[in-house]
């Protein structure tokens, strides 16, 4: 097959910073989907988006030259239709025939469920690529997810910068196109101030190598990379380590063609502002890179990134340093006026801020939080009075100077403000600590307080949506529920905490009672449940393991945890199958019958040599598991339950469990719901079986 690389480059102005990767890989994947739909063979090797602030680009190893053959079957006339009574053709089928070209005794018969018909097939040499491409680039261009689509001059398109040069390349060939009003060509253009002159791109091959040259790095994972680079070797410069976020190195990814450090500093006495609103500054707003000591302080330097190698770097630098110092200042007077206000004299503006219309403001959510703040703390082994403390500060920062212009500082500020106010260390860190985990790939909080904190948050917060009809719909969930619901599983089970999750919840909607309003618990758990679905999947865990675990509705999170490890562990046994089965199969017996089922097994009764071995079996291994179960060693308890695979499977073999004799068959019964009942001690295992 000939296959040809392909190179096309829409060359625009500067566009948005935060969409431009979405862009790129929207167009890349529309330029193969249009070709593949085609049916032109594309060999994509490691090729992965190109882009700067000022172009997308697609480059491909491989494109077929033309598309493979083209078959088509045209439906023609039924023969009731198509032949007369001496099987000639009538005017519908020469008609037919006429029209595709072919003599009506070289057309084929097909049958369907109305009879025989005639029919066409045929098969064409496929389209040359560069014949198609144009449509594909329209059609790529076309679906992409342009965020505020730009018009420009007197045109009717729109797009999401005006484009002002087009390449498009199918090997060493130009292929006749038109974009937006701009035709195709051969030539690219470089960096806009080192080399502002087009660029000649013979070929796909030379295409990142000539815009190298012409200082433009078109992958962005070259930047990144040379990025990362340059911002470590300068902050070690500076005496230092970076600090390279990856939000804050993907937009200056997409800022910058070809970027060049620049080490900046500022006033040591902002250092006295906390950390979090200088580092938040540098990054969101300036998207600069901190320089930290080895132990994770601030320091007075920071690195830029220009788009350009200046000749008076000074220059740039005296800049840089200009555009930080209002928001230091600013950050230092908000810091200032807060630390005089205090944080205890913060909280009294909660009583007029509105939580939700149902549930009441800021400050009965704080007290609702405290309450259960000192129920958890006294199960795990935490002051009460200290949980009650830190729950009853943990909201005022919303009220500070502070926060309200750096909103991603709660929690952070509140600490700040609690050490310098005289609290315990331990207070003021639970305070932050609360908040987290922050995103899906924080840890939870690290001291024992701030996890308690965290739980009773979240718990009062799914309690109180649920109770106020908020519950999540489609992609609608207004009071980040499913978030609060994975904040407190993952706080739970990673910290170890034994807790009823049921009776907490239960306790959060016992203090909205002040409130007239309840939440469904049952419909709760449920949601949180699926929320635990999400999280066991996120780490591998199969569904039929959660399945198992989740059909007994375990009251504890870190016991729910232990069984699915456990489940894991037996899922590698060589047994684990035949009993899942056998356990499957013991279900569904029970549920034929009628009334109830005792689990006492009758000695006297066992009449067949299987059903007494396997009666004897089960016996020992009851012993020997429960030791396990009531340590809550499942791994070891469900090995035990192991050994009992080969008796079951003689018991199914040779017995009959429905026997005539209704002594018989209701021991037989008991024998079956007492195996089933000692693995769902465990997990309903039968959910292994599948099926």
């Amino acid at each position: 097959m000939n296959m040809q690389p392909l190179l096309i480059e829409l060359g625009t102005e500067e566009l948005p910073v935060k969409a431009l990767p979405g862009l790129a890989l929207a167009f890349f994947d529309g330029v193969i989907a249009g070709l593949e739909k085609r049916g032109v063979a594309v060999d994509r090797g490691d090729a992965a988006p190109l882009f700067t602030p000022r172009r997308l680009a697609v480059r491909l190893p491989g494109v077929a030259a033309r598309q493979a053959e083209q078959a088509s079957e045209v439906l023609g006339p039924y023969l009731n239709i198509a032949l007369d009574a001496q099987g000639q053709p009538t005017r519908a089928l020469e008609g037919f025939a006429a029209k595709n070209g072919v003599e009506w005794t070289r057309l084929e018969r097909i049958a369907d469920a109305k009879g025989e018909r005639f029919v066409h097939r045929a098969v064409s040499a496929g389209a040359a690529t560069e014949s198609l491409l144009p449509e594909v680039l329209r059609e790529a261009v076309a679906a992409m997810p342009i965020p505020k689509p730009m018009r420009w001059g007197a045109h009717e398109f729109a797009f999401a910068r005006p484009l002002h040069w087009l390449v498009l390349l199918l090997g060493g060939r130009v292929v006749e196109a038109e974009l937006f009003g701009v035709r195709a060509g051969g030539e690219s253009r470089g960096h806009r101030f080192h080399a502002p002159q087009a660029v000649a791109i013979p070929h796909p091959d030379e295409y990142a190598a000539a815009l190298e040259k012409a200082f433009v790095l078109v992958d962005p994972a070259a930047r990144r990379e040379r990025i990362r680079a340059q911002v470590s070797e300068a902050a070690r410069a500076a005496g230092g380590v970076a600090r390279i976020s990856g939000d804050n190195l993907e937009q200056v990814v997409a800022l910058v063609e070809w970027p060049a450090p620049v080490t900046c500093g500022f006033e040591r006495d902002f250092l006295a502002v906390p950390q979090e609103a200088l580092i938040e500054t540098m990054e969101i707003n300036q998207k600069f890179f901190p320089v930290l000591t080895e132990g994770g302080a601030l320091t007075e330097r920071f690195i830029g990134i220009a788009n350009i190698e200046s000749a008076d770097v000074g220059k740039v630098r005296a800049g840089y340093e200009r555009v930080i110092r209002p928001r230091f200042a600013d950050a230092r007077f908000f810091f200032d006026e807060d630390l005089k206000q205090g944080l205890v004299a913060m909280g009294a503006g909660l009583a007029t801020v509105t939580y939700q219309a149902r549930l009441g403001t800021v400050a009965d959510k704080v007290q609702r939080v405290a309450a259960l703040a000192e129920t958890i703390a006294a199960q795990v082994g935490v002051a009460p009075t200290q949980a009650r403390r830190a729950a009853e500060l943990a909201k005022n920062d919303l009220q500070s100077r502070m926060v309200n212009e750096f909103p991603e500082l709660q929690g952070i500020a509140g600490r700040h403000y609690a050490a310098a106010a005289g609290e315990p260390e331990a207070v003021a860190l639970a305070i932050d600590e609360a908040y987290r985990p922050r995103f899906s790939a924080d840890d939870i909080a690290a001291s024992k307080l701030g996890r308690v904190l965290a739980i009773a948050e979240r718990l009062d917060t799914l309690a109180g949506g649920f109770a106020a009809g908020l519950k999540p719909t489609g992609n609608k969930d207004p009071f980040a529920l499913r978030r609060a619901a994975l904040g407190l599983a993952r706080t739970v089970i990673e910290s170890g905490f034994e807790l009823d999750l049921k009776a907490l919840l239960a306790a959060a909607n016992a203090g909205l009672s002040g409130r007239g309003v309840q939440a469904d618990l049952d419909d709760l758990y449920d949601f949180f449940l699926d929320r635990l679905r999400g999280y066991y999947a996120d780490r591998g865990v199969p569904a039929t393991h959660f399945h198992a675990v989740a059909e007994l509705k375990p009251v504890s999170l870190h016991d729910f945890d232990r069984r699915i490890d456990a489940i894991g562990q037996f899922a590698q046994l060589p047994e684990a199958q035949a009993l899942a089965a056998a356990n499957k199969r013991i279900g569904n017996i029970l549920r034929k019958v009628e009334g109830a089922v005792s689990d006492a097994i009758d000695a006297a009764a066992l009449a067949e040599p299987a059903e007494r071995a396997l009666a004897e079996a089960l016996l020992g291994v009851e012993t020997d598991a429960s030791v396990e179960l009531a340590r809550r060693d499942y791994v070891v308890a469900l090995k035990h339950l192991a050994r009992l695979r080969e008796p079951i499977d003689a018991f199914f073999e040779g017995v009959m469990v429905m026997a005539e004799d209704a002594r018989v068959r209701a021991n037989r019964l008991a024998l079956l719901k007492r195996i089933g009942e000692r693995f769902r001690s465990v997990a309903d295992i039968s959910l292994l079986a599948g099926g």
